[in-house]
């Protein structure tokens, strides 16, 4: 029974509580501006020469399929207002564009934390997540998910799968100061990045190596990825000699 001599609560009823406030870590962010770096084809992904040879077109049609379903990913993800690409390799930046995402050159030209600075710059915004090209399981559900968790505070990164390096830091309000690099787990946590977990496997799954390759073949790759396997070759022996 409600007693009409207590005092009204928030609401204006009666002995009945208003709404709980929300934390005010917690932003509300209406689109995030996402950064993607792209190297050019000739230094990409050297680890997995071993799968596509050292020279030849294999290669390079593997970096391209790995970025084109990252970058897929994350055009389709109801989160994301934009995709900036920052790479000097013209056939990554023809590429990302028909995906419906910009790219703009590394002009700084002095490694990837420097070319990701610049292409927060030039996504502008206010929430802004640097990606990992070569995340060719990612889902857009999942990249929405753990953009939703990094609202929880100014900056956030994500771990991969094996728990040292970043797939995802993403700012709210505030800078990116990416920290990418050997161990750039901790040196995000250091700092004042906050790690979120989440069940994203795709997100954590990048590709470095033969294994890592394997591993995202199980968790279901994307198109690109999918039919540049089915079609070479070299690929479906090296992976399979591989396993």
């Amino acid at each position: 029974m409600i007693d009409p001599h207590r005092a009204p609560g928030p609401t204006g009823v009666p002995g009945r509580p208003g709404p709980r406030p929300r934390c005010a870590h917690i932003v509300d962010v209406p689109s995030w501006s996402v950064v993607v770096p792209a190297k050019r084809l000739a230094v990409a992904k050297t680890r997995l020469r071993p799968l596509t040879g050292v020279t030849g077109a294999d290669h390079e049609a593997l970096v391209l399929a790995l970025l084109a379903d990252t970058v897929a990913a994350a055009v389709g993800c109801p989160r994301v207002g934009s995709v900036v690409v920052v790479t000097d390799e013209p056939a990554a930046a023809e590429l990302v564009r028909r995906l419906g995402a910009r790219s703009v050159p590394d002009e700084p030209g002095s490694g990837l934390n420097p070319a990701l600075e610049h292409g927060a710059r030039a996504a502008g915004g206010t929430a802004v997540a640097a990606l990992s090209s070569d995340l060719p399981a990612l889902r857009p559900g999942e990249l929405a998910a753990a953009l939703d968790a990094a609202a929880a505070a100014p900056r956030c990164f994500v771990t991969d799968a094996q728990g040292t390096g970043t797939t995802l830091l993403t700012a709210v309000g505030t800078t990116l100061r990416p920290r990418f690099g050997r161990n750039s787990a901790r040196a995000h946590a250091g700092d004042g990045a906050r790690a979120v977990t989440g069940d994203w496997p795709g997100l954590v799954r990048d590709v470095d190596t033969p294994a890592d390759l394997r591993a995202a073949v199980a968790l279901g790759v994307g198109p690109r990825t999918s039919e540049l396997l089915r079609s070479s070759s070299t690929l479906a022996v090296s992976l399979g000699a591989a396993r």
